[in-house]
């Protein structure tokens, strides 16, 4: 980490900090749902909705940040981590495809829809090595 920060560009070292600035909350919300019970009050009544809000606005913050070090990025960084992007959130569409389809005729357990995003994220980093082309 300490590399990428003394070696890298300007642009990664703001996808650095934006990104650290959002999952460092969404984390903490995470671990605090998890381990206590300050939540409990607010499930299945509005207040919940606000609880929502709360966990996706990190998600929503990181995407942002991600799309953010493309557009800074030179040409072939930003080709790089678009096609790196685009193929991570299509395998997590199509694995959360045939998952909901083998939910609905085949009878595997459902899973809560949030879990596309950590699955995303882990297709980024599986298929990330494989990509160090733009074309």
């Amino acid at each position: 980490m300490l590399s990428i920060w003394n070696k890298g560009t300007s642009a990664h070292r703001r996808y650095t900090i934006r990104t650290m600035a959002f999952m460092i909350p969404y984390a903490a919300i995470c671990i605090a749902m998890m381990t206590t019970d300050a939540f409990d009050a607010v499930m299945n009544k509005p207040a919940g909705w606000v609880l929502a809000a709360a966990v996706s606005a990190p998600v929503i913050g990181q995407i942002w940040a991600t799309l953010s070090l493309m557009r800074e990025s030179d040409e072939f960084v930003r080709g790089v981590t678009a096609k790196q992007f685009i193929l991570a959130a299509g395998l997590a569409m199509a694995v959360a495809v045939f998952w909901g389809f083998g939910e609905s005729f085949a009878g595997a357990p459902h899973l809560p829809a949030w879990l596309i995003y950590p699955l995303f994220w882990a297709l980024y980093g599986a298929t990330s090595p494989f990509i160090r082309s733009s074309r």
